[in-house]
């Protein structure tokens, strides 16, 4: 991914920190790519009772490859603007698998 902003995940103690900007409320849930510094998710759950915060994390968890239970919220719980904190995996490995969504993605549809 040439095209990825620096400092959209970094490393943590016991595994990686992601900044995540979500967009509730969505046709359906998806990983678009960035917005600025953060990657970029849209989400069709409204941020009801935290509805949206657990559709991200779903979300997320299956592009990585892990349990929900391995991700957690820990900045901007009620906001747009969020830091996840993903245990277990190290940033470049979060990189590729994020880059490998992306590119999915992009591709589009096959006829």
């Amino acid at each position: 991914m040439s095209d990825e902003p620096p400092g959209w995940v970094r490393p943590a103690a016991d595994g990686s920190m992601l900044r995540v900007h979500v967009r509730p409320g969505a046709g359906r849930s998806v990983i678009v790519g960035f917005h600025g510094d953060a990657l970029c998710a849209r989400v069709a759950a409204r941020p009801v009772d935290g509805a949206a915060n657990r559709e991200l994390t779903a979300l997320l968890a299956a592009a990585l490859g892990v349990r929900p239970a391995a991700l957690s919220i820990v900045v901007g719980e009620h906001a747009r603007d969020k830091g996840v904190h993903v245990r277990g995996l190290d940033a470049g490995t979060v990189q590729e698998r994020i880059g490998a969504v992306l590119c999915v993605d992009k591709a589009g549809p096959r006829h």
